[in-house]
């Protein structure tokens, strides 16, 4: 597999009863009939809760929040005191501002630094605060791939092989080179221009104090201009209608006006409105999708008929995207039972190979776990062994490169080329814009305009 790098992030996956091998044993004693209260982002959670309920014989709430309004609901329960909920969890954005504001309690306490070699390295990392305390776990890792089409691989390039298939990704203008190839031959690369966002960049966006716009973010920008503007993609946004289509063989080619809503005829949102509005169009056939390890799952659901015809490689930098990390609420009464769910939940060897089982291939963050289904074949995408990518593409991930500042940064950049790509703004001056959002928004960073 080729070098790369770039940031990561997680999340971890596990939940049963008993850990011999980890040195876990979930001892029920002494905690039956005693409550728990779980404030989540992920349904997730009320599988893993109902688990743990059943087990320890404790009574467990789990309450599902919408991620727009979590962090504000968190944040008023704890800075006034309330002692639930007792688990609380954050996505990777979210865990930075958690860490400092004290929501997360310090699970070194309990011995958590015991088992800092069973879990994927980034994801342990990513639980610790600044300071180096460990504050949540996830029960999952989301290392990015590229999920691409074995049939048309091998009629259009001569090979299906995930070695070689990722070599015509192996960077940003070998990139735009496969998709010319595959247009000529009556396909599109990618739904959406978008699908190369979890490898948009292999350097910090902020190194000392000083934004840092790396050579990489200019060539992901390029990147994204050519595929919308050579038509090398069918301009199906994201998670649309047509994106999700895509999966399952043909879709309709739109035009860019229709993805920039500025032609609103076609609701790109609605599957039968839209159906009725493209029945005339030209279709064609998607190619690859970028996505973590997770979007084996949303591939799994949507693939349709193309189930077996899909394998997944590596992308031109190491990427990672979401994740559900679990911790304590600081303001918790309950932190020895709420312990024993954060280990049920993500050092438990029977929780993880259950999770494995039930979430139908989720990749756990549990070492000895996800080394044990290395070998397991997934018959979407012709039986490659997928555990064993994930892992590989996990260990590459640098933490190191993640900041609190990425998301506000990475959004405001995909600005930036959205304005280009669309001819609302000239290069220079989205650039120029971009560089006037940043100083706005992070008076405090050192910006050298280049």
């Amino acid at each position: 597999m080729k070098t790369r790098k770039m940031m990561a992030m997680l999340l971890a996956g596990t939940m049963a009863v008993s850990m011999a091998s980890v040195g876990i044993t979930a001892s029920a004693e002494g905690y039956e009939g005693e409550s728990l209260v779980i404030w989540t982002l992920a349904n997730d959670l009320i599988d893993f809760g109902d688990r743990f309920a059943e087990t320890y014989g404790v009574e467990v709430e789990t309450v599902v929040i919408e991620p727009a309004n979590y962090p504000t609901k968190i944040q008023t329960a704890l800075l006034a005191g309330e002692s639930e909920p007792d688990i609380i969890v954050a996505e990777p954005q979210m865990l930075g501002s958690f860490y400092d504001a004290g929501f997360f309690a310090d699970l070194d306490q309990f011995g958590a630094q015991d088992y800092a070699d069973q879990i994927v390295d980034y994801v342990w990392q990513a639980g610790q605060s600044s300071d180096g305390v460990q504050r949540a776990i996830s029960y999952q890792i989301t290392p990015a791939g590229i999920y691409y089409r074995r049939d048309i691989a091998q009629e259009v390039f001569g090979t299906e092989d995930p070695d070689e298939i990722a070599e015509l990704f192996a960077d940003y203008d070998t990139i735009l080179e496969t998709a010319q190839t595959l247009k000529d031959a009556g396909y599109r690369i990618f739904a959406s221009d978008a699908e190369m966002n979890y490898f948009s960049g292999d350097e910090a966006w902020v190194v000392d104090g000083a934004l840092n716009v790396a050579q990489s973010r200019y060539d992901y920008m390029d990147l994204c201009i050519a595929l919308y503007q050579n038509d090398l993609t069918a301009y199906a946004n994201q998670w649309s209608t047509p994106w999700y289509q895509a999966m399952a063989g043909e879709v309709p080619i739109l035009t860019a006006d229709i993805q920039n809503y500025s032609d609103d005829s076609v609701n790109v949102w609605d599957s039968e409105s839209f159906a009725e509005a493209t029945a005339d169009y030209e279709t064609t056939e998607v190619f690859a999708f970028g996505l973590p390890s997770w979007g084996v799952l949303t591939m799994r659901d949507n693939v349709g008929e193309t189930s077996g015809l899909w394998g997944v490689c590596a992308g031109p930098s190491y990427g990672f995207g979401g994740g559900t990390f679990i911790g304590i609420s600081s303001q918790s009464k309950k932190q020895e039972l709420a312990w024993e769910f954060v280990k049920f939940c993500t050092l438990n060897e029977e929780t993880a190979e259950w999770w494995i089982e039930y979430s139908e291939g989720d990749a756990v963050s549990l070492i000895s776990v996800l080394e044990a289904h290395a070998d397991d074949e997934n018959e979407v995408y012709g039986g490659q062994h997928l555990n064993e990518l994930w892992l590989e593409l996990a260990e590459g991930i640098d933490y190191s490169l993640v900041t609190s500042y990425d998301t506000a940064i990475g959004d405001a950049w995909g600005s930036a080329i959205s304005s280009i790509k669309t001819g609302e703004m000239s290069k220079e001056d989205a650039i120029s814009n971009f560089y006037d959002t940043i100083e706005a928004t992070y008076p405090e960073l050192t910006i050298t305009r280049e």
